[in-house]
């Protein structure tokens, strides 16, 4: 088989995804997904989703990789991935993006266009840029 200049096998394990109600949703390969709600979403490779998560109409772009060591906490910002409690409603969030525990994005107040700390809002539209860090307890 001939792989194109394009693409490559990434040879990741099958997503992990414990104790979910997961809706008309879309999720690669080596996510790991623990007890959370997802619908009408898209949920990018290598992608961690910690208890108590509440998604909808979102698209998670993943990671390009795995954090070294998951278990043991960052001395800056939350750990790769989508932390506890969060709730993401038409949010995107770019490769390699840290969300804390505890956050709401959900622009209940119809913000057309706002620079917050770690997000930004377009056109109505919640993003969470490359790399970026949204932290714990942050609400739009």
């Amino acid at each position: 088989m001939r792989i194109g200049p394009y693409t490559h096998p990434r040879f990741l394990p099958g997503a992990q995804i414990v104790n979910c109600a997961i809706r008309d949703t879309i999720i690669a390969e080596g996510c790991w997904i623990e007890r959370g709600t997802i619908e009408d979403s898209i949920v990018g490779i290598r992608t961690r989703i910690q208890a108590g998560c509440t998604i909808s109409r979102s698209v998670l772009l993943g990671a390009d990789y795995y954090a070294a060591d998951d278990a043991a906490p960052r001395s800056v910002g939350p750990p790769l991935g989508i932390g506890r409690n969060v709730v993401l409603d038409g949010v995107i969030v770019d490769k390699n993006a840290c969300i804390g525990d505890n956050v709401r994005l959900t622009n209940e107040q119809k913000i057309d266009h706002l620079d917050g700390d770690g997000f930004y809002i377009r056109d109505g539209i919640v993003v969470v840029p490359k790399d970026g860090t949204v932290k714990a307890g942050t609400t739009v």
